[in-house]
């Protein structure tokens, strides 16, 4: 995956050196310190059918989205799972997201998968529209939910 450039924004695999900014942009988000989503960003990296990938803006990552390929799942011999986006917020707005999801759905297709699933909280507004925008629509399956004490 070769890096892609539009509207000042580069779009680039996910690196290893990337991890502590895409923390703090999740952590800018959430308004949480978190050092599992650390953990989980380095395994991320080395996961096989890992597409994951980093905007630069302005000499730094301002953007990122965690993807796998997924095999038998959803009924599928084969899917792509968008885990998780962020966008800085002050970059919010300017194509940033846009461009990750574009270039992602370019490696998908490149890999020959037609579908990608992800999730979202019902209440997360702005999030469902950013996907509704990307052309995302409610899928067959059902989200369950069990607490176990």
């Amino acid at each position: 995956m070769n890096k892609t450039q539009q509207k000042g924004i580069t779009i680039r695999k996910l690196a290893a050196k990337d991890l502590p900014q895409v923390a703090i942009i999740w952590e800018t988000i959430t308004k949480k310190k978190d050092t599992p989503k650390r953990v989980f960003l380095k395994k991320q990296i080395v996961k096989e059918g890992n597409i994951s990938l980093v905007a630069i803006a302005d000499k730094r990552v301002v953007g990122y989205v965690i993807s796998e390929v997924m095999t038998n799942s959803f009924g599928l011999d084969q899917g792509g799972w968008l885990k998780n986006i962020g966008v800085l917020p002050q970059y919010m707005g300017k194509g940033v997201g846009q461009a990750l999801a574009h270039k992602l759905f370019e490696a998908y297709r490149q890999k020959g998968i037609t579908e990608i699933f992800t999730t979202s909280q019902w209440d997360w507004g702005d999030l469902l529209s950013f996907f509704k925008s990307l052309g995302f629509d409610r899928s067959n399956f059902i989200n369950l939910y069990k607490r176990i004490d």
